[in-house]
């Protein structure tokens, strides 16, 4: 079992990807006493060395979700600024959220399309309207239903369906992965300062 793992600073100051470094260093800690893995499969760095806008992990292993959802939403650092000594903030925010990385490929094959000879209306004279030249092409898997009558021959009314009907499913592919993609960027912007549903200190 894998989970992934959104952390991300949002929008906010530098010392949110200081403290983002802390809390993924502990996150990897903690998933080692509980037997678990993690491995970092997309970082985006601060501005600082060794900080981090955002991280992207894999957490794999027996309990990998209840792990996750145990370090998901607000996360807080309670610790003085390391860049402005001065500042009397000590609540450092970064948000955590599971995500999905990829999308299941849609596998197409004739063998799963039904194709049913069908009459239509339209122009064509008396031999389109008797002869069941159109042509109504099944997907079951999606359950997509396309009817092509463009041709004179069912043969080619059949071709025409089934390249149609591969194009809308790779079309479909395509939309979730994009879906995906911006259901991920959206999580940058759900920060809110605040009501932490875990908060951590520097030991002692």
């Amino acid at each position: 079992m894998s989970v992934h793992l959104l952390v991300s600073a949002g929008r906010g100051p530098q010392e949110c990807a200081w403290a983002l470094a802390r809390l993924l260093r502990r996150l990897e800690a903690d998933a080692v006493r509980q037997s678990l893995t993690t491995h970092r499969t997309h970082t985006v760095p601060g501005d600082r060395p060794g900080t981090y806008r955002s991280v992207l992990v894999r957490i794999s292993g027996a309990g990998a979700e209840t792990f996750a959802a145990s370090w998901t939403g607000t996360l807080c650092w309670q610790a003085p600024s390391p860049y402005r000594p001065g500042t009397g903030r000590k609540n450092w925010y970064v948000i955590a959220r599971p995500c999905q990385v990829d999308t299941p490929r849609t596998t197409f094959a004739e063998a799963d399309v039904d194709i049913v000879g069908c009459r239509t209306g339209g122009p064509g004279g008396q031999h389109r309207n008797k002869a069941s030249t159109a042509v109504r092409a099944t997907h079951r898997p999606s359950g997509i239903v396309l009817v092509v009558d463009t041709e004179r021959q069912f043969s080619l009314n059949r071709r025409i369906a089934v390249r149609l009907l591969r194009q809308r499913i790779e079309q479909g592919d395509e939309t979730a992965g994009r879906a995906v993609t911006t259901a991920r960027w959206r999580v940058h912007d759900e920060l809110v300062r605040g009501n932490p549903t875990r908060v951590e200190r520097p030991e002692r």
